[in-house]
């Protein structure tokens, strides 16, 4: 009970849950990208030993879910500027903590996303192995799936820079 107080009563404690929320953007996101272009890159590697003139068109779909991880990056380089990283004062406990709310929309809607995101572009290069010149129909839904990392990278950067 005591290290609780002793928690809330620190005055670095705004900027941890802060920071904490900037690592969960960044995390969080970046853990998304990666498993979702995995997933997409073993697919179009797939698709590569059999035809590798495809490599340009598959790029775009193994490209794709590698945006919520730097959704994730912008909202942290943004919060770092507003804490007091590059100079300036640490927000208290309050602030942090509105800070970190702020930063989980990104996190988790760029998580979750992107893997869903990788998921709909390998079945894109599926599309792209059968029927090459539909190619952008596969491209499109898998932007489809963007909207809903944007939309959380939107609400994290409206809540980032008009917390007070």
């Amino acid at each position: 009970m005591d290290s609780w107080i002793q928690f809330f009563s620190s005055t670095s404690n705004g900027l941890i849950m802060a920071l904490l929320g900037a690592a969960l953007a960044v995390g969080l996101s970046g853990i998304g990208s990666a498993q979702g272009i995995g997933i997409v890159g073993q697919s179009a590697a797939g698709l590569m030993t059999e035809d590798p003139d495809k490599f340009g068109k598959t790029f775009i779909l193994v490209a794709l879910p590698g945006t919520q991880g730097l959704y994730g990056f912008v909202i942290a380089l943004l919060l770092f500027t507003k804490i007091g990283i590059f100079g300036g004062s640490a927000p208290d406990l309050g602030l942090g903590l509105k800070y970190f709310m702020a930063c989980l929309p990104v996190g988790i809607a760029g998580w979750r996303s992107a893997i869903w995101q990788g998921k709909v572009a390998a079945a894109g290069v599926q599309i792209l192995a059968k029927r090459p010149n539909d190619v952008m129909k596969g491209v499109i839904y898998a932007v489809m799936v963007e909207t809903y990392a944007v939309l959380g990278f939107v609400a994290s950067l409206f809540m980032v820079l008009f917390v007070n």
